[in-house]
């Protein structure tokens, strides 16, 4: 347990049969209690790897959106008694050697939710990135903090961490069908900010892996407007 606290790691993966291992062989011993895997219907052999490099593995039947298995996870999490759930990239994009600075507010600050954030001091990007991802992942964040009434410098990155005790809030409702894509994780940020709970962004690094290993599975226009429907929705308050 990390400072008395029970951590699940949680990852969702689709079609990542060389990079998920690689994914969990790199999280440090001791640090999070269990690996979670949501295999999001891939039709290679990410479930198998994930298995072999120790994590478990919950195996979606069909492809059913991130959103969808990141929601599975959490759910998992609630109903086996985990205190911090920590989510981080299937693609090996992620620092696990970072995961103490997203603990940390919790365990030691009484944050409720942390996010990180590439464009704060300390943090960075490299690889292969696009440069249209450059520019809209600058662009996002502060158009969600128009609508939310706070400053953020990032608000698509997956690498953070919630008080599990966070879900047990009905004014929170990931079960909604227009979430199981991208949506998700940009809905849960405006709910958690606009609904007052205590949130940190903390610097971290992402390193894009090389185009030979594969892409992002974000297909222009169609998931750009998944990222940003949110905003416009929670913003102007169109639905729970």
């Amino acid at each position: 347990m990390y400072k008395k606290q029970r951590i699940l790691l949680l990852t969702a993966a689709y079609n990542e049969e060389l990079k998920i291992g690689e994914v969990i062989r790199r999280v440090p011993d001791n640090l999070v209690d269990k690996i979670l895997v949501i295999d999001d219907g891939s039709t290679d052999r990410s479930a198998e790897m994930a298995r072999e490099a120790g994590a478990d593995v919950i195996r979606l039947e069909s492809v059913r959106g991130v959103g969808f298995a990141i929601r599975i996870g959490y759910e998992q999490a609630r109903k086996e008694g985990f205190d911090i759930v920590v989510t981080i990239a299937g693609n090996n994009k992620d620092n696990p050697d970072e995961i103490p600075q997203l603990l940390d507010p919790i365990c030691d600050e009484g944050c409720d939710f942390v996010i990180g954030s590439r464009f704060l001091e300390g943090g960075g990007y490299g690889g292969d990135m696009q440069a249209y991802r450059k520019l809209a992942t600058r662009l996002h964040p502060w158009l969600l903090g128009l609508f939310c009434g706070k400053k953020i410098t990032e608000s698509t990155n997956g690498f953070r961490a919630i008080k599990v005790s966070v879900f047990e809030d009905k004014r929170i409702d990931l079960t909604q069908s227009w979430l199981n894509h991208y949506e998700l994780e940009v809905y849960l940020l405006m709910k958690l900010i606009k609904l007052g709970y205590k949130m940190k962004e903390i610097p971290c690094t992402k390193i894009y892996p090389a185009k030979r290993l594969g892409r992002t599975k974000m297909r222009p226009v169609l998931d750009w407007w998944k990222m940003l429907r949110p905003i416009f929705i929670v913003g102007l308050g169109l639905r729970k």
